[in-house]
């Protein structure tokens, strides 16, 4: 199978997903947004499908802005499509942790956000998640109103139990690729060998949130999958 990362969204009909994107989505995107995806495109090609989709991102801002976030997180990075979707949703005093291990890709997404004006906004942390979100729970100093997780599914297990010392209680943690293209309910002989770690442990992560007691959550049919958790303890 080849390697290339398949195209993201869960919807069959790729006249649907066009309709939504050309009705509701491309309309809103911000101008630098669009600017933001195809400078993306042009310098790691298949890996464009890494950014989440214009009508994902429409969301989370929407979001956003209903429970007026002002301090969030956001493990996994890229180039800052979300990033900067978040940073334009946020008042003009609002603050993001911001955490990858690729800051050369970081670094393209940077030039959209300083001419947004909004780069004041972001502390960007170059370093391992897990590395980070220990010091912040060490910390103690910390207290986000939303959490954005795109980043290595395996430890999306251990990124949650992190996650519930840092969000406030009513807080919102975002889990992006939670139905991982569709792939979890693929038989894992029709998923490419590179996305088959991942499925396994999407697939076990969505059954222990499901029973998790301490969050409510909503699995959003957006992008390849999208589940909110309301921290409730």
């Amino acid at each position: 199978m080849s390697d290339e990362i398949p195209p993201k969204g869960i919807l069959k009909s790729e006249a649907l997903r066009q309709y939504i994107l050309e009705t509701s989505a491309y309309p809103r995107e911000h101008e630098l947004l669009k600017e933001l995806r195809k400078v993306t495109e042009e310098k790691f090609g298949n890996l464009i499908e890494m950014v989440i989709p214009v009508d994902e991102g429409i969301f989370l801002s929407m979001l956003l802005k209903i429970i007026n976030a002002k301090n969030t997180l956001e493990l996994g990075v890229f180039t800052g499509y979300s990033l900067l979707t978040t940073a334009l949703a946020l008042p003009e005093d609002g603050r993001i942790t911001a955490i990858d291990i690729d800051k050369e890709a970081y670094e393209v997404g940077l030039e959209f956000m300083k001419k947004a004006g909004v780069d004041h906004k972001i502390n960007f942390i170059y370093c391992d998640g897990l590395e980070v979100l220990d010091k912040l729970v060490k910390d103690k100093n910390q207290e986000f109103d939303f959490i954005f997780a795109d980043a290595d599914k395996p430890n999306y297990v251990n990124f949650l139990e992190r996650f519930l010392k840092l969000v406030k209680v009513g807080g919102i943690i975002a889990f992006d690729n939670t139905l991982w293209f569709s792939f979890v309910v693929e038989e894992e002989d029709n998923v490419p060998e590179f996305m088959r770690e991942s499925r396994a442990a999407l697939i076990e992560f969505n059954k222990k949130l499901a029973l998790d007691p301490r969050v409510e959550i909503s699995q959003i049919s957006v992008g390849d999958g999208l589940t909110l958790c309301r921290r409730l303890v």
